[in-house]
């Protein structure tokens, strides 16, 4: 079988979208190597944290226009590509297809991650808004089988886009190897020298911004002893959630960090006594995940998407922006052998090993494919 990815974001985004499409690349390679994979990458690459095998090979843009605007191949002239190749199927990984897909007798795939900018319109612009939702609209009307990383995302595509439930298959996402290691004492006593670290801590994972809600951990623990890392990329919401911290004298309790690479973050789970995870809203959570793998109680919201990512086991906030509720579980989780727990949320999480989600994605292309022969 013939593949082919949309792969701007395993060349050119070193977060959530590119390391599930590097995944999803890895696991099939790794799995299924009698198929091909085709990866097509609009411009030269920034990263490179995919190893490439006998069984992947990279398209570029050839013409000279083409590769001046680059988006503009991405979203149309990719076609010729993509027939040039004799694809079976052509997956767009983040909620895209290539305009006139429909017509070049290949099956598509397309995976929608979320529809947050359709159920919290605020958090984005006018402008952003309507582009989205016309290339997400394009892409569920006019692919040949829709997948949503879990079943909340599922019921969104419904309720937004009013498509048939039965046209919509879930497909979980897993997570990167390094999560899975266990990593020894010398390497996490040099990660605590790195950055300082303190003997305990609360850990949270994810962009500091509004959503993920990481302003109500500090509020929680303000009159406490605990103590606090937040890792991820800064927004302005950082900017306020510093503010706060140095005005209530909590420097030495709440520790910034970013850009660090994949092992370091691995055994940074590891070291946690706990994650927190108070979003508001998500497509599924893969922090969840990595926390899970990593043997550490998790806190998360009982609602939407959660309990599907962090299981029967885990720690849930009926309301995440009561700090009062979020102090409440903290402490429970503290004053509680957790071993069970963690125990039974390890076994929870093989769920979503990299054989299971690649078996899945293996029958989901051979279904796609079978379709045209109706």
């Amino acid at each position: 079988m013939k593949i082919g990815f949309d792969a701007k974001r395993i060349f050119h985004n070193t977060t959530g979208l590119g390391n599930y499409s590097r995944d999803l690349v890895r696991i099939m390679a790794t799995y299924y190597p009698e198929n091909h994979y085709f990866l097509y990458n609009p411009k030269p690459a920034k990263i490179n944290r995919l190893s490439l095998t006998p069984q992947i090979s990279v398209r570029q843009p050839q013409n000279w226009v083409h590769k001046k605007i680059p988006a503009l191949w991405r979203s149309k002239f990719i076609t010729d590509y993509l027939k040039k190749d004799n694809l079976d199927i052509y997956h767009g990984l983040s909620g895209e297809l290539p305009f006139g897909i429909q017509n070049t007798g290949i099956k598509s795939v397309v995976t929608i991650h979320d529809l947050i900018f359709l159920r919290y319109p605020h958090l984005y612009k006018p402008l952003d808004r309507k582009f989205y939702t016309l290339k997400f609209k394009y892409a569920v009307r006019n692919a040949s089988q829709i997948v949503a990383i879990s079943v909340q995302t599922k019921q969104d595509i419904v309720k937004f886009f009013d498509v048939e439930p039965g046209n919509i298959k879930v497909v979980y996402q897993g997570c990167h190897q390094a999560f899975k290691k266990n990593y020894p004492d010398e390497f996490k006593h040099s990660i605590s020298r790195k950055f300082n670290l303190p003997q305990h801590f609360i850990l949270n994972v994810g962009t500091i911004e509004p959503r993920k809600n990481a302003f109500n951990i500090v509020k929680a623990i303000k009159n406490t002893d605990y103590q606090l890392v937040l890792v991820g990329r800064e927004t302005p919401y950082a900017l306020e959630i510093k503010k706060y911290v140095t005005q209530n004298n909590m420097q030495n309790r709440v520790q910034f960090l970013k850009n660090l690479n994949l092992k370091e973050l691995a055994a940074l789970y590891q070291m946690a006594d706990m994650f927190v995870y108070p979003s508001i809203f998500e497509g599924f959570g893969i922090p969840i995940i990595e926390a899970l793998y990593s043997r550490i109680p998790v806190i998360t919201n009982a609602h939407g998407v959660f309990p599907e990512a962090a299981g029967p086991h885990s720690y849930y906030i009926d309301d995440v922006l009561n700090p009062e509720e979020i102090r409440y579980k903290i402490e429970e989780v503290y004053h509680h052998d957790n071993r069970q727990r963690i125990n039974d949320s390890f076994k929870f999480v093989q769920k979503f090993n990299d054989d299971k989600i690649a078996g899945n994605w293996q029958q989901v292309y051979n279904q796609t494919i079978q379709k045209s022969y109706l």
